[in-house]
Formats: C-alpha cells, structure tokens, sequence
C-alpha cells in the first residue's frame, strides 16, 4: 500500500480550511441569494414547509414538526437556528411582508425571545405562495440534500424582488450584509419600468424606489446617503422615531413616540431613557412609560413643568435610539460570489431570474400541452373508427398486444396506444368527442402561446410584467417610512442637560477647582475654604449651573469649563487640580478667571507677558475646541521661554488706558486702543521697551487715569501708594518714566503693581508661605521719587512673591 501520509506546514492546513470553511459560510450560510433574497435555511423551511402542504390555505402545524422536517432532510445543523430563522420569518417588526405565519408567542420587538417551538404553530404566508410558484414546473436547478435521498432548490422563483422588500442581515466571513426592506409596490414599480427601459439610470429608477421602507415606519433622513447606497452598495442615512407633542393636566407636556428605528429593542431604548432621568444627564423628564398594546406602539415621555419639549427631544434623538444611523451594506450572492450591489444590479439580477423562470416555466408547460395534444389526437382519432379499434383489441391477447396491434394497423404512436388502451368505457360515449375537439381547441390556443412567448421577448415580459402587477395589487400597502431629504443638525440647549442652580465656585492660584452647594457654603466658615496655607484663592463667587467659566494661566493657556461640569466638593474640601484632566506645567499657576452667561458675545481679552509684550484677542477668537476637557487653549504665544504671562483681563470697552511696570521701576501709560486685536496664537505688540535684564511685573488697565491710584510692593517689603497722574500719558513702546527712586546700595526691585482704593485689602504672599493683609488706606500717597514706608519685615516673614486684591464690602471699610 503506497505511503499516504503528506508533509504539510501547518499554515498550509490551515489557510485550506479555513479557506474552505469561510466560502461555505459565505456560499451557504450567511448571505442571501440576490434573486430570491434567501439564505439557505430561509429556502429550505419555506421548501420543506411547500412539500409538507403547510400552506396558508390549510391549518396551522406545529413549530418543532417543521423544523424537524427541515433539520432532517435539507439542513444538517442544530435545531436552535432553524427555528430561529423561522421565527424572524413571522416577525413582522423585522420583515415587511412576512413569508411565516405564526400562532402563539414569536418573540417581540422588546427583544423577548419566542416561545419554544413545540408551543408555537406555524404555516406559510399567503405571499409565500409567489415565492414558490411554479417550482415544480422545472423551473429551477435541483441538487441533491445533503444524504443524497431527496432534491432541493439552489433558488426559489420567487414571484416578487424578495431581497429588496424584505431586505437581509448577516454577518460571515469577511462579508458582512445590511440591506432594508423596501415597500413592494415601489420595487415592483421599478422592475417594471426597467422591463421596458433597461438602459434606465439611477435617478429614474429611484423616481420609483424613494428608498427603504421599514416595516416599524419611522423618519429617514438623508437622501444623499441613500442614493449613494444605491449607486455603490454602500450609505449612510439617520433613522428617526415618530414623535408628537401634547399638552396634560397642570400645563405639563408629554413626548408620545408612536415609531421607533428598524431593529431598535424598545424595553432597551426605555430604560436607557429612564437612566438618563436617573442621573440627572437630562433635566426636566418626570416619568417615562411603555404603553403600547394590541393597538400598536406608544411610548410616553412626561415632562416636568415648565420643561423644554423640544430640547429635550433633541436630547433623546442625539443620546438614545429614538434616533440611529442606518448604514447600508448592500451584498448578496450573484454568480455564486459575494459582491457589492447597487439598486439597479439588484433588479437586474432579478429580472434575468424571472426571465429565466418564466422561460423555463414556459417550456415545461409547452412540452406538457404538446405531449396532451398528442393524445388528444389519437382519441379523437379513435372515436372516429370506434368499431374497428374495439375489434382490434378484443382479438388482441394481452394489454401489450392490444398496443401493438393499435400500432400496426391504425398507426397511432406508443403514447396514444397506451392511452387509448387504458380508457374507461364511460369515455366511449358520443358526447366524449365535443368535449375532446374542446380540448383540441384549447391546447393548440395555449401551445401557440407558450410558443409566442418562448420565440418573443417582449411577449415573455409581457406575461411577467402581467403577474408582477397582479402581486402589487393583491399585496401591496402603502410606504410606512416617511422620507426627509436633509439629516438635521441636532442643538442640544445646556438647559435641557442641566438643572439652573446657584452653587459658590473657587479657583486657586494653584489650580485646584471647586463647586459647592450654598447649603455646604454657609455650613462651614467661608474662610475654612479647603486650600493649602501657600495657596490663595484667584476666584470665589455665585454662579449659575449654566455659566462658563475662562481659566487664564501665567503660561499663556486658557481653560474652559462649563460651570456645571465642575466636579462637586464640600466647601471645606481642596477640589480638583486642573492638571488631573488638562495637564498644568510644573509652575503655571492660575491668573485670572472669568465668567461668562454666554459665549457669543463682544469683548476681548487683554494679555501682557514679562519679556514685555501685549495683545488683545477677541472671544470670539478663544471658543471652546471639542478637546476642551484634556487640552487648554493657547491665548498668548510667549517669544521668550522664560517668560509669563503678566496678568488677564476682559473688556468690551476700549476707551480705557494701560499702565505697565516693570521689575526695575519703570512705568509707562499708554491708550488701550494702541494695542491691536490678533489671534489666539498671536504674540501680539511691544508694552515696554525694556532693558536687557529688566522685565514687565504687571500691567493694569484704568478707566480715568486721573483719579486712578495704584500700590508698588517692593522685595525688600516698601509699599507704596502713587496717583498714576504722577507717570502721564505716552504712547506705546517707550521706556517709560521711574516710579521709584534708583539707590545705589540694594535698590528697590518691584514685585507687585496693582489698582487700588479705599476698599482695597492686599493678602501677600511672601516665600516662607506666609500671608499677610495691607490695608493700603492707612498709607498716604507719595510722588514718583519716593520709595514708600516699610510694611513687611522680610527678615521675619520673608520676601514677599505674590499679592492678591480683595474688595472689602462698603459696610467694613473704615
């Protein structure tokens, strides 16, 4: 015996039967045929089910029979997935016109699944009918089932595009398929016209076809998605539910949903809504409820007063399944290969399918009237010398003799002598003959006709044109999806999402952020506020759940948060670093922050840097990226990586003035309106024409330099308290004018300029961490050259690094 063992690497085995494995499940498990839109175990159960008689004209069976039918003679796998493909046959949430009629419990569109197949009964569809017409006629190939002992369709003849009204869903190897139902009327429509026209173009043909018709109904939008899917097989479109607004009891409104998406599980899309009310991600919904019944489909969404309907709606569609996108995958089987498919490949496919079945349809009836005309013929030639041919047979010995002498003598074929042998007395009565010339008639009326429409085209898509209509009359309804040609930009309103409530907010120097509940604030000491003891707070205030908050940092960055976005904390806890989502550098701190009510507004941010540079960016210019919550945005672009950004503000009012100072005491008035408006990314114009080793400490804008006084912190602990009339005004780019007097043995070097008056408290922060006030009304008013009096004893507190302003309330300044 010859060595049968071969050396094979594992990869080769591997890649064979893999290879094998996946073109059988794309071959004969997973896809539909695109002639009759049908996988192969949806065409065995409806084969089987048609040679069992469980047709719709009869009683219903039981599941577990017909399955046990298909399981043993056409499909050799588990029962489980036989039943199921059944089961999605009955459903009529999933098929537009159900080819499986179903008693008892058939699952249901909350994704409960069906009772087992020996409760449940089940029968062929009236529709199905057309689906399997004519199968016996020899109108498609039969093979062999799997143990060689019965034959099985490789294709229905399908009456109606099945794969279009019905549409199909699979996934296998390599291929997956996503291909929506459709209303028959309109498939038909377009079969039809492209009978006559098959050189139609797509923008005809879908004249005829509008696009998918979900058997849930529903809103599609997006007809440019749906014309793409059927140019190329592939789409995209937006499905949404139906949905109305009513007014109840109190002035309160309600949302009823009476459509959902295709293939939507509605149990699960409720308590994703119910969730959403649960936690507070959406304001305003009281209560959500199932109510559909036997009626058909409701689903209630009450809303609390004074809630905002439409937003909320919005919401839903955008953060639920009342809205999904449906993307169309449109590949079948055609020439025993997968492909991707456009609209008109798919009719065509389909009508060279129906040509083919009327075609052979044709022939088998002509072979079947032209073998009974030949019959005919011999009987009424038999009738015609009766006595001679009763003569003939009673001196005949047997059955087989009485043929050949039929044969011999009157020349009647084999056929004929069979047929005139095996009659009936009653047949050779007078009347016989009328009837048989009658049938002589018939046949060669029906022979002559088959014979028109196997010689002329046009006479066979006559015949199937006629059936094609007679189906979309008896079968078709009228479209339940409605068609939008736009898919519409939803705009979620902030209110919907969030409740308006009041909450204290605090910003520190460091970058540690907060919001607390007023309750939680007037708990505690608002001085017991939670920071560090070298940590001062840039920010404390009342704000609005629906205000936004702009963090500016010394290092040119700006970060935004919406207010209601701040992770809550109780007063007296740190809150969150900014670093834990943006990423802060080792010694940016924060500078300023503002609020706003809105982001559309006029105004600019006013920005200077140390390396003594200045801008103006609008905010419309700094609006928030989608990467706001873990990048900050750029405000000032710094020339010198050394340098800082001095100090932040906004303004809408340009009629104001700039006083800048630097660290060696020079000081310089100049009008905003010198300083020009740039973008974010933007270094902006020179402040300051300063010396190699000075730098900008501050800068300050003043509405009336007049009257406008500022405080000087020197790093020897001087204060100093000066009209700004004493600098004047200049334009932009000068040296500027000293605010101090130069000594000669260590000089005074500013650390801090800022705005002040009567009610202005400065905390300074020196570097030992240590805080401490100046009240800066209890120090007079000096000229340019003085130097100020000494507030701080650096040798006992330390040099002094950071100031903060506060405003005192009117009621507390002495």
């Amino acid at each position: 015996m010859a060595n049968q063992i071969q050396e094979l690497t594992l990869e080769e085995v591997m890649g064979d039967r893999f290879g094998r494995y996946s073109k059988y499940i794309i071959q004969e498990r997973a896809l539909p045929d695109v002639r009759d839109g049908l996988k192969p175990v949806q065409r065995r159960i409806l084969f089987a089910m048609n040679q069992d008689g469980n047709t719709y004209d009869k009683g219903f069976r039981k599941s577990a029979k017909s399955v046990g039918n298909v399981m043993g003679n056409y499909h050799p796998h588990g029962d489980s997935s036989i039943y199921e493909a059944m089961v999605r046959l009955s459903q009529d949430w999933k098929l537009r016109a159900p080819l499986i009629q179903m008693h008892g419990n058939n699952g249901s569109m909350d994704g409960d699944p069906p009772a087992a197949m020996r409760y449940t009964e089940a029968r062929l569809s009236k529709i199905s009918k057309e689906m399997l017409a004519d199968i016996d006629k020899e109108t498609v190939d039969m093979v062999l089932n799997f143990d060689d002992t019965a034959q099985e369709p490789t294709v229905l003849p399908a009456g109606f595009p099945n794969l279009l009204v019905n549409g199909a869903t699979g996934i296998s190897a390599g291929y997956a398929t996503e291909i929506p139902p459709h209303n028959l009327r309109e498939v038909i429509a377009a079969v039809l016209y492209l009978l006559k026209h098959p050189t139609a173009d797509l923008d005809t043909l879908m004249q005829y076809v509008k696009g998918p018709d979900f058997p849930t109904g529903g809103i599609i939008q997006g007809l440019d998605g749906i014309k793409q899917a059927y140019e190329t097989g592939r789409g995209k479109i937006v499905v949404r539910s139906r949905t109305h607004i009513e007014t109840i009891r109190g002035g309160r409104e309600k949302i009823v949903v009476t459509e959902i998406p295709y293939d939507v599980n509605k149990a699960q899309m409720i308590k994703k809504i119910d969730e959403l009310r649960i936690n507070k991600k959406v304001d305003g919904i009281a209560e959500v409820r199932d109510e559909s019944d036997r009626f058909g489909l409701s689903v209630v969404i009450e809303l609390k007063k004074e809630a905002d309907a439409h937003g909320i709606l919005n919401y839903l569609f955008k953060n639920t399944d009342l809205q999904i996108a449906y993307n169309f995958n449109m590949v079948a089987i055609a020439d025993m290969q997968p492909k991707l498919l456009g609209l008109k490949a798919m009719l065509e496919a389909y009508v060279e399918h129906r040509r083919d079945v009327v075609t052979r349809r044709t022939r088998f009836d002509l072979n079947k009237a032209a073998a009974r005309q030949h019959i005919v013929e011999g009987l009424i030639k038999m009738l015609s010398i009766l006595d001679q041919v009763i003569a003939a047979i009673r001196a005949s010995k047997d059955k087989g003799d009485a043929k050949r002498n039929l044969v011999k003598k009157f020349d009647f074929s084999e056929a004929q002598a069979e047929a005139i042998v095996s009659l009936q007395l009653y047949r050779l009565t007078n009347t016989d003959i009328t009837a048989l010339q009658k049938e002589a008639a018939q046949l060669a009326k029906a022979i002559a006709e088959y014979q028109d429409i196997l010689a002329r085209p046009a006479a066979r898509d006559r015949v199937i044109e006629g059936e094609l209509k007679r189906i979309a009359k008896e079968y078709g309804d009228d479209r339940r999806s409605s068609i939008q040609a736009k898919i519409e930009t939803l705009e979620v309103a902030t209110t919907v999402t969030v409740a308006d409530e009041t909450v204290m907010v605090q910003v520190s120097r460091d970058g540690y952020v907060k919001r607390s509940s007023l309750r939680s604030y007037q708990a505690v000491d608002p001085a017991d506020n939670g920071l560090k003891a070298n940590d001062l707070a840039i920010f404390t205030g009342e704000l609005s759940t629906l205000q936004h908050l702009y963090i500016v940092t010394n290092a040119g960055n700006v970060i935004y948060r919406p207010v209601h976005e701040i992770s809550d904390a109780r007063w007296k806890d740190t809150g969150e670093h900014l670093s834990q989502t943006v990423g802060l550098g080792t010694d940016e701190k924060v500078l300023a922050v503002f609020a706003f009510d809105q982001l559309d507004g006029a105004g600019s941010f006013v920005l200077g840097s140390s390396d003594g540079y200045i801008k103006q960016t609008a905010l419309s210019d700094l609006q928030p990226q989608r990467t706001y919550k873990s990048k900050p945005m750029m405000a000032m672009k710094l020339k010198d990586p050394a340098a800082i950004v001095t100090n932040a503000y906004f303004t809408t009012d340009q009629q104001q003035d700039v006083f800048v100072v630097s660290r060696h005491a020079y000081g310089l008035t100049f009008p905003l309106s010198d300083v020009s408006t740039v973008g974010a990314r933007a270094t902006g114009v020179k402040s300051m024409d300063l010396k190699p080793d000075d730098e900008v400490v501050n800068f300050i804008l003043v509405k009336d330099p007049t009257t406008a006084k500022v405080g000087i912190l020197t790093q020897r602990g001087a204060f100093k308290k000066m009209a700004l009339s004493e600098v004047g005004e200049m334009s932009r780019a000068r040296r500027g004018l000293l605010v101090l007097r130069e000594l000669k043995r260590d000089p005074h070097r500013i650390v801090a300029m800022m705005s002040v008056d009567d009610a202005t408290r400065l905390n300074v922060l020196t570097d030992t961490g240590k805080v401490t006030t100046l009240n800066p009304a209890q120090h007079p008013a000096g000229d340019r050259y003085s130097n100020g009096s000494f507030v701080i004893d650096t040798d006992v507190l330390g040099k002094p690094v950071f100031v903060q302003t506060k405003e005192e309330p009117a009621d507390q300044v002495e």
